[in-house]
């Protein structure tokens, strides 16, 4: 079985970590329910209450993968004009000073 695991210190403990391609192979057979979470465990020797994390983690994250993507568009499309408003704003707001600025100083529009 090839080991996909990288070991960490910390404090003089060793803990282990998984890799996103470990978690990948071992997650499908864990949600296949072929083979008890226990004998998937001792297989890539990974603690049980590890696997269940990680499959609650894959149950939860298909609802993302798996959402209405026009949805997710028009969410995201909403953000980004709130956004450019206020930089428009922020631009507006900043011209205003410049401008001001220059008044006060003497300073002729053409020089800059």
């Amino acid at each position: 079985m090839a080991s996909f695991k990288v070991y960490k210190v910390y404090n003089f403990h060793m803990r282990k970590t998984y890799t996103g391609k470990f978690k990948a192979t071992v997650v499908p057979e864990i949600l296949k329910e072929e083979k008890a979470i226990s004998e998937i465990a001792s297989q890539y020797e990974v603690h049980p209450n590890q696997l269940a994390k990680w499959r609650k983690e894959a149950i939860n994250g298909l609802t993302n993968v798996l959402e209405d993507g026009r949805r997710k568009g028009d969410k995201e499309k909403e953000a980004l004009e709130k956004k450019n408003q206020e930089l428009y704003t922020e631009i507006g707001k900043l011209t205003t000073r410049l401008n001001w600025l220059k008044k006060k100083s003497g300073i002729k529009p053409e020089q800059i």
